[in-house]
Formats: C-alpha cells, structure tokens, sequence
C-alpha cells in the first residue's frame, strides 16, 4: 500500500520502519530532515514538505503534542491538501477537545480518520509490538488494518468515536505516571529504614506487582537509569495535564492526577528535561533528604 508518515522522533521512526520492512511503499517527511536518513536507507521516499508525504491512500502521523498536530494539519493546511477518502490515521496522544475538533475538520473536508494512539516504548515500536487503540468507523480502521498490524502485537477497537482511544491513552498514561510515583515514595520510606530501592523494588515486582510496566520502571528506578529516554519527562507532564483538562470537562475528580503533575513539575523545574519520567524516584529522595546517588 502507498503511505505517508509524518513525524518520525524516536516512536515515529520506528513505526514507520516497520510499514518499509512489511513491503509498503513509505513517503516520509520530518520537521528536522535528519531523522528522515535512516528511514532512506530502508527505502522510504523522503520528501521536503509534509503535503508531499500525504499523496497516498493513507497517511500517518505521530507528533509530539497538540501543538504540533494544529500546526501541521490545520494551521499549515495539510488537511486542505488531502485528497477525500484518504485515510489519516493519528497516532499523537492529544487532548480530548482537539480530538474531536479534528473529527469534525476531517468530516468537513470529506476525509477518513481514525484516532490510533499506542502503548509501548521506543524499542516496543521497533520490535512492531505495540499495542495500537484504533477508533474511528469500523470500515476505515478495517482498510488500514493490515498496516497497524505491521506495526503491532494487537490492536484494540474503541468504538466509532475517535475521541474515545484519546480518552483510554491518557487515562492509562495517567495510570503509569501514578505507578511511578507510588514506587518512587514507596522506595523513598524503605530507603529511609536502610531498605534499598533493588532490594524492595525487586520483592514488590515479583509478588504483589507483577504486571511488565511495574517491573520495567522498577528496573530503571533500582539502577538509576533515567537516560536515553523511553518516556522523556515533559511528555509526562503533558499527558498529566491532558488528564486533568479531560477531568475538568467532565467534572471528574482527579485528586491524584493533581498530585502526579506537582511531582512532574518539581523534576522539571530542577532542570531534568531529557530524562525519562521514573526520574520521579529522585524527587521523592530529594522531599526525604535522603542521597539520591544511593538509591
């Protein structure tokens, strides 16, 4: 199939190599073309313009916030560009209220959408074993099914609503941000009675808490290992407060979200900007006086 995949940071790249290696013709275009260099060594197409990219039957797109995804698609007139029937299918974690402001400019313009933000890390997306929430129409997730399998270990149908798999991504973001900080300050108390965070992370991981996220942030809390980023922390943050705005749209208390974006805001504010989230753990230290070298 002719695609076209835009935005290419490190989840984007590696989604887009695994439409190449599937055998789809990939069109790709970048804001800084540099990142486009090893997606053409593939064979991907690259292109100078993002309306280039999207000259296909269906075009992808997975950039980094809602500010990125305005300017590009409606700002910068991508969707003016598009020809009706082609399918967008938007992989960017974005807020409720521009996911339903895109429903509504993509039906204006006679064009197919579908909202498919994903689960998994950077080398998850490498191995294609993300796991994709696709809403949209049924027919339309249906003639792109065989690319998001490239690209997946299963997809989960949300509904005709694309909205929806927007609301279930930042809910389950919030969810992960919540089990990090409950490991960090639960690390921070035992490493205050002489307990290590290994040693307590390691014993939580494999009794009560067994599930891969718990075990895979324990891992980066125990050994400190808060770079390269698999979830850089102001991405974190903005997912938090997608939570948040959703909340308050809809009148739901979010106590805890509110907590989690202060602890965000505190690892910001030290200047922690290219590191992964877990840094939590070094906030939770740092309220504790406890050294944050010996964790």
């Amino acid at each position: 199939m002719k695609v076209g995949f835009i935005g290419l940071g490190s989840m984007g790249s590696a989604m887009a190599s695994n439409l190449i290696k599937a055998g789809h013709e990939v069109t790709v275009w970048n804001r800084s073309p540099g990142a486009t260099e090893p997606l053409a060594s593939l064979g991907a197409k690259v292109v100078k313009s993002a309306d280039r990219a999207a000259q296909g039957d269906v075009l992808f797109s997975m950039l980094a916030n809602d500010q990125a995804v305005r300017d590009v698609m409606l700002v910068g007139g991508l969707l003016d560009g598009m020809d009706k029937g082609t399918v967008h299918v938007n992989h960017a974690t974005i807020s409720v209220a521009l996911a339903k402001e895109l429903v509504d400019e993509h039906a204006r313009r006679g064009l197919d959408y579908v909202s498919a933000p994903v689960f998994g890390r950077p080398d998850v997306a490498a191995a294609g074993k993300l796991n994709i929430l696709a809403a949209g129409k049924a027919s339309v997730i249906e003639r792109v099914r065989p690319l998001l399998e490239a690209m997946s270990s299963r997809i989960w149908p949300l509904g005709e609503s694309p909205e929806r798999a927007n609301v279930v991504k930042i809910a389950g973001n919030f969810m992960l941000g919540a089990a990090i900080e409950s490991m960090a300050e639960a690390s921070a108390l035992t490493r205050a009675h002489g307990i290590s965070a290994a040693v307590f992370l390691e014993v939580m991981t494999n009794t009560l808490f067994t599930a891969p996220a718990y075990q895979s942030y324990s891992n980066m809390i125990a050994e400190q290992r808060y770079t390269p980023a698999g979830f850089a922390l102001p991405l974190g943050y903005k997912d938090i407060g997608l939570a948040l705005a959703a909340a308050d749209a809809t009148r739901v208390p979010l106590p805890l979200a509110g907590l989690l974006r202060d602890s965000l805001l505190e690892a910001l504010s030290a200047g922690d900007e290219n590191v992964d989230w877990s840094i939590l753990a070094q906030v939770a230290a740092r309220r504790a006086h406890l050294d944050e070298r010996k964790l």
